[in-house]
């Protein structure tokens, strides 16, 4: 019995202090409300000839209300398709549990910016917000995410989430398969 409290004891520590420390790009409370939002975090980056994407997360808190905050990041020298979030954009995550969590956009329509910079590089950059449904933490923070797909306004793209890549963008190395597990206890 002794021998079962200590492996207990051992896997609840692992498991609280595995958890990453939370960093906030954004914690205000003033008159209108409270904003608290984690950094941004690389979940998906792609590169191939003189075409780059990423994709970061962050999770907010506005009032009380949990939010993914999803960015996208597009860079090319040739045509860049939009693809636009609206009222009916989904968010699914596919856990290696076999569930499929949704989250659902906030309505608020957005194509991204367009911007050229010095190197003649066409620059896209979309922010979407996506609401938690009630009875998705629990999973979020038990399993790891292994599959994600938005549903933009006309088009619907898959991404297969890696355990561990190094970017190229910035030579970091990223987790996206865990960020939920490691991160979801920074809102609560």
């Amino acid at each position: 019995m002794k021998h079962l409290l200590s492996i207990s004891f051992f896997l609840l520590s692992v498991t609280v202090f595995a958890q990453t420390p939370c960093e906030f790009s954004a914690n205000v409370t003033d008159s209108i409300g409270t904003y608290k939002s984690t950094k941004e975090y690389m979940i998906c980056e792609k590169n191939f000839a003189e075409t780059s994407s990423y994709i970061f997360f962050s999770i907010a808190v506005i009032d009380g209300l949990p939010t993914l905050n999803v960015q996208l990041i597009q860079k090319s020298k040739s045509f860049l398709k939009a693809n636009c979030f609206d009222k009916n954009s989904k968010l699914f995550l596919q856990l290696n549990n076999g569930k499929v969590i949704t989250l659902l956009h906030i309505e608020q329509e957005d194509c991204g910016t367009l911007l050229r910079d010095d190197k003649g590089f066409d620059n896209r950059i979309m922010i979407g917000s996506f609401m938690f449904m009630k009875d998705s933490f629990e999973d979020l923070k038990s399993s790891p995410v292994s599959m994600m797909r938005i549903k933009y306004l006309t088009d619907t793209e898959d991404y297969v989430l890696k355990k561990q890549f190094k970017s190229e963008l910035n030579n970091e190395i990223y987790e996206p398969e865990t960020y939920f597990i490691n991160n979801l206890h920074c809102i609560e």
